[in-house]
């Protein structure tokens, strides 16, 4: 329930600080996030995002390299960012280290191989605290834009 409060909070609300894209745009998504009914039981806690091994990874946001270093045989980098929010990424090469400081946009870290989805991709979570967060919640939403009604495609052949 603490999961989804503080997920549905994040959501509402955008960062009080500049967040930027772990990889450029767009983004895609190879595995949503998926909570955990609770801590210890299985489930998705971050989201996986598509992207060729070597793609540079950004840090979202400016903050302090938490850690970066193998954990059980993958890289990780993990960046503590303002308001008690702590970022994590794998697998990867980090190109920083433990307690630099990093801001929004720096490359921080190599894309590596690893074996977590079919495809390569970047695993991408957000703690706040010892509570998984959606991370998508960080990136700022698009803003609707209403086009005038000519501007509508007209449909194709049988309706396409």
């Amino acid at each position: 329930m603490t999961t989804l409060l503080l997920s549905l909070l994040l959501a509402l609300t955008q960062p009080a600080f500049p967040v930027v894209r772990p990889l450029p745009a767009p983004l895609s998504v190879a595995r949503w996030w998926d909570p955990p009914p609770t801590p210890y039981a299985a489930g998705h806690r971050g989201v996986d995002l598509a992207a060729p091994v070597g793609a540079e990874l950004r840090a979202v946001a400016a903050g302090r390299v938490h850690h970066a270093g193998p954990v059980v045989g993958r890289g990780v980098l993990s960046l503590a960012l303002p308001n008690g929010l702590r970022t994590t990424y794998e697998p990867v090469r980090p190109l920083v280290a433990e307690g630099e400081q990093v801001v929004a946009g720096q490359v921080v870290a190599v894309l590596t191989d690893g074996s977590h989805c079919p495809a390569s991709c970047l695993h991408w979570g957000l703690l706040a605290g010892e509570v998984y967060l959606n991370p998508l919640t960080l990136l700022p939403r698009p803003t609707p834009r209403l086009l005038p009604a000519g501007h509508l495609a007209e449909p194709g052949p049988a309706g396409e």
